[in-house]
């Protein structure tokens, strides 16, 4: 079987950054637009890095005060070339989103041979980062009933959810399975490019502390 080479496409990071406040001017605030997540997984970075304002190496300007820290949630996207899957590091979290093409035949929720391969990488890596709790949450593009979609991709989600458990055959890891159907999508649904990046199932778990 003739499989698409993963070849990462696209990084973005963020950083930590510490605001200053000169002369009375306002901190600096990070963007915080972005798509809508589902409820529980947002970012969650940890806590600041405490600095000494009385540190003599602290240049500050005369009458500059530090402004309070602010941590900016690393994030690092990496996605196939052909677009089939994606995978988000952040400081708290992997999630990996696999496109419904890849895993599924057209309105259905029966996996492919391709697909349990897929599911199984997926798995390998939820060991490596010995997580204990996995989502998998299902979500597909606005066409159709909206009805039709929450069905679909809770039945999507549920079959993943079901290889995974298999893979892992770990009775510690428990799983929080949902579908969204048309909720929170990641692209534009007006064009067929953008449905497609919106039918997928992502699984997200938390990263290793060690």
């Amino acid at each position: 079987m003739t499989t698409t080479p993963r070849i990462p496409v696209a990084v973005s990071t963020a950083a930590v950054l510490l605001a200053t406040t000169l002369c009375g001017a306002a901190p600096a605030r990070a963007d915080e637009t972005g798509p809508s997540v589902p409820p529980g997984t947002e970012a969650s970075p940890s806590a600041p890095v405490e600095v000494d304002p009385n540190d003599p190496d602290l240049k500050l300007p005369e009458g500059a005060t530090l402004a309070s820290p602010k941590v900016l949630d690393i994030k690092s996207v990496v996605e196939d070339q052909s677009g089939d899957e994606r995978r988000e590091d952040t400081n708290a979290d992997v999630t990996f989103a696999l496109q419904a093409e890849v895993l599924f035949g057209k309105d259905s929720a029966r996996l492919s041979a391709e697909a349990k391969a897929r599911i199984a990488s997926i798995a390998e890596e939820i060991k490596n980062q010995n997580a204990t709790r996995v989502r998998v949450f299902g979500f597909t593009d606005n066409l159709g009933s909206s009805a039709h979609g929450d069905v679909l991709s809770k039945q999507r989600a549920n079959a993943v959810q079901a290889v995974l458990d298999q893979d892992l055959n770990d009775a510690n890891v428990t799983f929080e399975v949902r579908g969204y159907g048309e909720q929170y999508p990641i692209a534009d649904n007006s064009s067929e490019a953008g449905r497609k990046k919106n039918r997928r199932v992502e699984v997200s778990f938390p990263r290793s502390e060690n």
